[in-house]
């Protein structure tokens, strides 16, 4: 297929430039057309670093020009649902950073943007075109590790600096809305159920009240899945699939380095010192790239784009119901 699809980003937030962008610059079916952003000097410096052929001065200009097929939002995650409103209503796709919301309510009514402009709208959970996430659904569904029956993860980074739009809690800052949201999603889609019930601790940082470290269980109908995740940790990142014949672990599940090869365990004898793992490699690539491709073939062929709107909503219905039990200090059933 020669055909690409035309990109134009809002924005220039830092995962875009530094991951996204030069990412799908490398795409077999993306590339990137226009950045915007409110200061007009920012759009032109940034289009001139990545040689992006158009800088807008607004978000408005980008969303008018016909030569634009699709959006790229990742704007600060309270910006999510307006703009990408304003993109489809524009008749653009939308690819938008996780996570699509601040709340459920607001999830769902893209529902009815999407129904109405009849352009697709994924959010970005680049896991989920990456071959060793696609190799766990297969090992899954093989019954390699017998009945898959815990989900364990963690997911961590060191940032305390207030300045940060990942430390202020009106712009949807802290730990589950930045990265729980990935060990939520990462149990959802191996269990292919929603949760019944949830029970979540938080503690929030004194100063900037966002959560810094949270930790959950999610119930569901055939397993339980843990998880902590932390703003305020050295960095660390795993996952962990446990059945009843074996075990499978991802060594660096969410942000797979682009320049060297990823790697899968797969444990079928439970020997603890490690005799019976087997190492699966995976070859180097890009997610973001393969992000980008994926959304683009959803478009092209129009067919369903890797994480579609019903997926995300019942994410976020997970996201909501750990802060409600949180507050509450009980189990609580999320409502998506």
């Amino acid at each position: 297929m020669s055909q690409k699809l035309r990109f134009g980003v809002l924005s220039t937030a830092s995962i875009g430039l530094h991951k996204v962008i030069p990412a799908m610059q490398q795409g077999e079916l993306t590339t990137v057309a226009a950045i915007a952003s409110r200061d007009g000097n920012k759009a032109k410096e940034a289009a001139g670093a990545l040689d992006i052929p158009k800088a807008y001065g607004s978000y408005e200009e980008l969303l008018a020009d016909p030569e634009i097929d699709a959006i790229y939002n990742p704007l600060p995650n309270q910006l999510h649902v307006p703009w990408t409103t304003k993109a489809a209503e524009a008749g653009k796709h939308v690819l938008c950073e996780k996570p699509l919301s601040m709340t459920v309510a607001e999830a769902k009514s893209l529902l009815d943007v999407r129904a109405r402009t009849g352009v697709k709208i994924c959010e970005a959970f680049m896991i989920r075109s990456f071959p060793q996430w696609l190799r766990l659904r297969q090992l899954l569904e093989e019954g390699r590790i017998g009945e898959l029956r815990s989900v364990v993860g963690f997911f961590s980074y060191f940032n305390i600096n207030p300045a940060n739009i990942r430390n202020r809690l009106e712009t949807g800052g802290g730990g589950v809305y930045d990265i729980g949201c990935y060990c939520i999603h990462a149990a959802r889609y191996a269990f292919r159920h929603e949760p019944a019930r949830v029970v979540a601790a938080l503690e929030r940082d004194p100063e900037m009240h966002t959560d810094r470290l949270a930790s959950a269980i999610l119930e569901f109908p055939s397993g339980q899945a843990i998880f902590t995740c932390s703003t305020q940790l050295i960095p660390y990142q795993r996952m962990h699939f446990l059945g009843t014949r074996g075990r499978i672990e991802l060594e660096i599940p969410f942000n797979a380095p682009p320049d060297r090869p990823t790697r899968l365990f797969l444990d079928s004898t439970g020997d603890l010192t490690g005799s019976g793992i087997s190492t699966e490699i995976f070859p180097v690539a890009n997610q973001y790239t393969l992000q980008g491709d994926a959304f683009a073939r959803a478009v092209f062929e129009n067919i369903q784009v890797p994480v579609p709107l019903e997926d995300s909503i019942g994410n976020m219905a997970v996201i909501e119901a750990i802060f409600a039990s949180a507050h509450s200090g009980g189990w609580t059933t999320p409502h998506p």
